[in-house]
């Protein structure tokens, strides 16, 4: 076998279809276009969501709100949360991932006044509210705030 003795196997190419050839080649006159109408023009084309002058679907229902670039969003810890440590733990985003009090360890984490705290830890998050950083240096604690990397 030589490379100019190699054939495709019959059936395996077809020969496109030449449009407007004559009446007697089942594709002349119209081309497979139909009689008249937009479609049947030379560069006749819809607009995408165009429903023929009916005001289109994507302009009849109402818009609502919308996404924000940045998404600040907070993991929330409250305080009554940290009585689960032992007295004098040093708890950082690492410590509460372990303890099932947030959903990861590398998102922002604020600490919340809600509840009262019973034990003397060390938190380090993200940011927390007045009431909570009061709070934590009043049960003897300390609360340190690392910036959030954006």
């Amino acid at each position: 076998m030589k490379l100019n003795e190699l054939k495709a196997t019959e059936g395996s190419r077809k020969d496109r279809k030449r449009k407007g050839q004559g009446i007697a080649s089942g594709n002349g006159k119209t081309g497979g276009r139909g009689h008249k109408g937009q479609k049947s023009r030379s560069g006749g084309k819809v607009a995408r969501g165009f429903e023929g002058g009916q005001m289109p679907l994507i302009r009849r229902v109402p818009k609502r709100g919308f996404t924000p670039r940045k998404d600040n969003s907070f993991q929330v810890v409250n305080l009554d949360q940290l009585n689960a440590f032992d007295d004098g733990a040093a708890v950082d985003a690492a410590a509460l991932f372990e303890a099932g009090l947030v959903r990861n360890a590398v998102d922002p984490i604020k600490l919340l006044a809600s509840g009262e705290l019973s034990k003397k830890v060390t938190v380090s998050v993200t940011a927390a509210s007045a009431q909570a950083a009061a709070k934590v240096k009043a049960a003897g604690g300390k609360l340190n705030l690392a910036s959030a990397e954006a």
